[in-house]
């Protein structure tokens, strides 16, 4: 009762989440060069941080990223695990030593030190499908009244909005300044003069003459609020009184802080705020506080305005995790009846019954002691638990009974003797589960975060179930069991009585075919090779791969129209896309972003977020995300003005942007961004003929035309023109230039001065331009200036100090992403030398994988046979129990196989359990054929014998287990495709390890106790 009160305590507390966290922690260094290339940025300030951050302490890889917007991102991943405030001091200790060597600029902007998520956790995005609020004025009521109280969400790290708040804009007409003699720093002085909030002070302020009793503040000038008052702003007063405003040379309009962005929900114009977690932060928990707090927000909203969610990735958690449970229960039910077939009593199935929910509760209530979460893994490890906690019962209830029907003894006797005959092979095994599942714990990285979880929550299944084994089932079978006529078993009639012939009859067959098996043990040994050269066969054949893709319920598709593309082209790109997946069955909501993409940002890109509708309305391989994008991709490859990728999610959002491959090409030989540029073509080009990969392509900009202005100096001082005064014209002409802030309703916005749209879109449009010399003459900046055309690239990527682009891809069905980065590393070989690469993300952790599943396998097998040898103070017995361990691996490549599986993580985990599970069924023969042997019956004879007594609780155990996985195997819905490549492993290599090993084990016991005990050869002759 008091494992159940805990368990229940734990349950109610314990957070619910996909993963645990397995994606490696990251930290951001952040920094601004207003007005430098993406070029001038990575060499003066990108590169100069990276030099100095050597030494780190757990540090994996860096990255970093130099944009023409002078914005520098470099990020820094760390191994999991982790602690992310200590990690954050070094790197701010490292910063610290480069900044001195920034230029002045950047250090006034200041470099930020920052804790870092990848992905976004959710959407939610503010329309008026009634058209009653433009897409900015929704931007300005998300940023005045929904940001802030967001980002002050428990668990949110960022509240990221696509769209714009209001800012007063100025848009200035190049002529009229002319035509009043007056130049942009002209209008930029006045507004800063006039949009200015003075405090004057106080009369009868402190200190005060004696006797004064008035005391009042005093009032001055303050900023600025309406256009009409911006408007008035005083430009110059003329000698005849007349004056010249800043409404005769500009209109002034309350517009966009930003329009580099526009989003659009189902087609209508909308704001949306993305959101990323913190790094420690629970998913579920996080999502169902933003939903709570957009609620309560949402009794303000203006009239007409419509919340939606058209990206909520703790929705598939949810309904992941409800698969799982539901899998659990379909599993218990399923056991329940195996049981109910092999004992055909109700009271003796109720015992192993009773013991599973305790079990159970007492894991959880271990989960919430290591601070773990109740997530797939957790959930997987107890679903391959009900199998092996009813078994300890099982065996135990089934021997009971077996004593009460043949002996006629009375249900405690029974429980007692019982005890006494199995406890040895109940702790043998499970010493030797847990031997096998404990190793997993103390692996690094990703995967290691993956085993740990998965197995000390089996771990503590296990030693719940023999702990209950040995006190509360035969407690519970002297309780509640009754006496049993000898002759009871075999007088049931109908199914049951059926049931019992044939399985006697089946048993009786068996026991010869292993008697005639055993007086030939050798040519069982050739069978025994066979099997294992079939296993290094299958195991070579099999394809590898991280983890399955899922149908998450999303997929993103990243749009590219060419360089130079206006934002214009890009919407009319983004409306036929959007016209494409609101015309599919399955499509239930899209967001697009114009502007952004995980390309990078610019007017030629554009992201969209597609959500399908509910699984169980779209059920069927050809509804699921895979075979949509696919379609997809068909559907677009008719849109000849952009390139359109649709990519699903990858399984852990943390540890990329998509599902696939993804690599670094870099130059590790210093030959220059056109060589390196020269490489990626070359691979591109090799990629699009390669059959093991497919939508191969470059995570970034691609190199565009750029125009360059250099400045005459010696001509602007021969006329008399400050270089000041030229980079001012420049920036507030054809740039957006932040003078000062004025307040809007609650909300301090700026105030920002530009040319208007017309006079802005041409380099013929520099020469309408002026600037004012030291005489007061006017001095058109075409003269001042020359334009040079060059070709650069608006993003410089850096991956561990070497200069490097990010090159993304998929598979083709029937291809795994293990077979991709093999054709990949296959095509890189080929290019010039100097053009190295690494993995990152995902494919970085599926490699590291891929290294430590040989370590870890051979590590469970030897510590299980180190288990075995100390249970049994015996090295020859161990031999004959590891032996089977082939016969379950040969079960789950053919059924991975079959499937096409690859072999992933989960497989993984599959193997090892079978690795355990295998050796059960031959520990329970063993066991009971070495006692037999103990009391004077020859080697063969006692063999038998223990394959007689152990057939039943064998098959019943081993039924059991594979119906209570048959569910994960056969699941569908969310999560099913995790379901599926742990099931279809298990349920397999069970079904091989019980229905070979049955026959071998007693070749495998019997040969090796010849060969290490020949003595024993003396008693082999007696009838069989």
């Amino acid at each position: 009762m008091l494992i159940v009160l805990l368990g229940i305590t734990a349950i109610s507390q314990l957070p619910v989440a996909q993963y645990p966290s397995v994606a490696p922690p990251s930290i951001n260094i952040n920094s601004s060069y207003a007005g430098a290339s993406a070029e001038v940025l990575q060499n003066t300030v990108t590169s100069i941080i990276e030099q100095q951050l050597s030494g780190i302490d757990n540090l994996l890889y860096i990255t970093s990223t130099s944009n023409a917007s002078g914005q520098s991102t470099i990020t820094l991943y760390f191994e999991p695990g982790t602690s992310l405030d200590t990690a954050q001091v070094q790197v701010q200790n490292k910063l610290q030593l480069a900044i001195p060597a920034l230029p002045q600029i950047v250090q006034q902007a200041g470099v930020t030190v920052t804790k870092a998520t990848r992905n976004y956790l959710m959407f939610f995005t503010l329309s008026t499908p009634n058209g009653s609020m433009d897409e900015i004025s929704l931007g300005n009521y998300i940023a005045s009244n929904v940001l802030d109280p967001i980002r002050r969400v428990p668990g949110v790290g960022e509240a990221n909005q696509f769209g714009t708040e209001n800012a007063m804009r100025i848009w200035m007409n190049p002529q009229k300044l002319y035509s009043y003699n007056l130049t942009a720093n002209d209008v930029i002085a006045a507004i800063g003069v006039q949009n200015i909030q003075i405090p004057l002070g106080q009369l009868g302020d402190r200190p005060f003459v004696k006797g004064q009793e008035l005391n009042i503040t005093l009032q001055g000038r303050s900023t600025l609020s309406t256009p009409t008052q911006f408007e008035n702003i005083i430009l110059r007063v003329n000698p005849d009184g007349s004056r010249v405003y800043l409404r005769d040379v500009a209109n002034v309009a309350l517009g966009g802080l930003d329009y580099s962005t526009r989003a659009r929900t189902n087609g209508f114009p909308s704001s949306a705020v993305a959101i990323k977690l913190t790094p420690t932060a629970n998913a579920v928990a996080t999502a169902d506080a933003v939903h709570a707090k957009v609620t309560q927000l949402s009794k303000f909203f203006p009239p007409g305005v419509k919340v939606d969610y058209p990206l909520d990735q703790s929705r598939f958690v949810r309904i992941s995790v409800q698969e799982v449970i539901k899998t659990l229960l379909i599993a218990i039910f399923l056991v329940f009846c195996v049981m109910y077939l092999f004992l055909q009593s109700m009271r003796t199935t109720l015992i192993p019954t009773i013991v599973v929910p305790v079990a159970l509760m007492g894991t959880f209530t271990v989960m919430k002691a290591f601070g773990f979460s109740i997530n797939v893994l957790t959930l997987f490890g107890m679903v391959l638990a009900i199998g092996i906690l009813v078994d300890d019962a099982i065996v135990v209830v089934e021997n009971v009974e077996r004593l009460m029907r043949e002996e006629g003894l009375s249900p405690r006797e029974a429980s007692i003797k019982a005890m006494e005959q199995i406890t040895g092979a109940l702790v043998g095994i499970s010493l030797v589960l847990t031997a096998v599942f404990i190793p997993m714990a103390f692996f690094g990285g990703s995967v290691g975060a993956i085993y740990k979880q998965f197995s000390l929550s089996l771990v503590a299944s296990m030693l719940f179930s023999i702990f209950l084994a040995l006190t509360l089932t035969p407690a519970l079978c002297a309780a509640i069991l009754k006496p049993v006529d000898k002759t009871k078993h075999e007088e049931k009639k109908g199914f049951f009585g059926w049931f019992n012939k044939g399985f006697t009859a089946g048993r009786d067959k068996y026991h010869r075919i292993v008697g005639r098996m055993l007086q030939s043990t050798g040519r069982w040994f050739i069978v025994y090779g066979v099997v294992i050269l079939a296993v290094v066969i299958l195991y070579a054949r099999l394809p590898s791969s991280f983890l399955p893709e899922e149908d998450q319920g999303y997929f993103i598709t990243n749009i590219q129209l060419p360089v130079g593309a206006t934002q214009e082209r890009t919407l009319a790109v983004l409306k036929k896309v959007e016209k494409y997946f609101m015309g599919q069955p399955e499509v239930e909501k899209i967001i697009t972003v114009a502007g952004f993409s995980f390309n990078g940002r610019g007017q030629n890109s554009a992201l969209s977020f597609i959500r399908m509708k509910d699984w169980k309305d779209r059920p069927g391989d050809v509804h699921k995300a895979p075979a949509i994008i696919h379609r997809a991709f068909g559907a677009f490859s008719q849109i000849k003005d952009a390139i359109i990728y649709p990519v699903n999610l990858p399984p852990i959002p943390e540890l990329g942007t998509s599902s696939g491959f993804d690599l670094m090409l870099e130059d590790q030989a210093s030959l220059g961004h056109d060589k390196l540029m020269q490489a990626r073509g070359q691979l591109m080009e090799m990629a699009a003929k390669n059959p093991n990969v497919m939508g191969v392509r470059m995570q970034g900009l691609e190199d565009a035309a750029q125009l360059k202005i250099n400045i005459d100096e010696n001509k602007a001082s021969a006329l008399g023109v400050s270089l000041a005064d030229i980079n001012i014209a420049m920036q507030a002409n054809f740039g957006s230039f932040y003078v000062n802030n004025f307040v809007h309703g609650n909300r301090v916005q700026r105030v920002i001065v530009e040319l208007d749209a017309p006079f802005r879109m041409q380099p013929s449009d520099i020469a309408k331009v002026f600037v004012r010399n030291s005489h007061g003459g006017m001095v058109s900046l075409s003269s001042l200036v020359s334009l040079q055309w060059t070709y650069g690239s608006p993003q410089l990527q850096r991956y561990n100090g070497f200069p490097s682009v990010e090159i993304v891809g998929s598979t083709p069905p029937g291809k795994s992403t293990g077979d991709a980065m093999k054709a990949m590393e296959g095509m890189i070989k080929q290019l010039p030398a100097g053009i190295g690469f690494e993995w990152t993300g995902q494919s970085y952790e599926e490699l590291l994988s891929g290294k430590q599943a040989p370590a870890l396998f051979t590590l469970s097998i030897i510590v299980v046979f180190l288990a075995l040898a100390a249970l049994y103070e015996s090295w020859s017995i161990p031999f004959a129990v590891i032996l089977v361990v082939p016969l379950g691996v040969l079960g789950s490549l053919l059924a991975a196989t079959m499937r096409g599986m690859p072999d992933d993580i989960y497989f993984k985990v599959g193997l090892l359990a079978i690795i355990g599970l295998s050796t059960k069924n031959a520990i329970l023969i063993v066991e009971f054929a070495k006692d037999l042997q103990k009391e004077g019956k020859g080697l063969v004879e006692a063999t038998l014998e223990a394959i007689h007594l152990r057939l039943r609780p064998i098959l019943m155990t081993s039924l059991a287990f594979i119906l209570g996985v048959t569910p994960l195997a056969l699941s569908t819905g969310a999560g099913s495709a995790s379901q599926h490549a742990i099931g279809t492993g298990v349920a397999g290599g069970m079904f091989t390890a019980t229905f070979l090993a049955i026959f071998l084990v007693p070749v495998f016991f019997v040969a090796i106790r010849r060969i290490f005990m020949p003595k024993e050869r003396t008693n082999d002759d007696k009838p069989l």
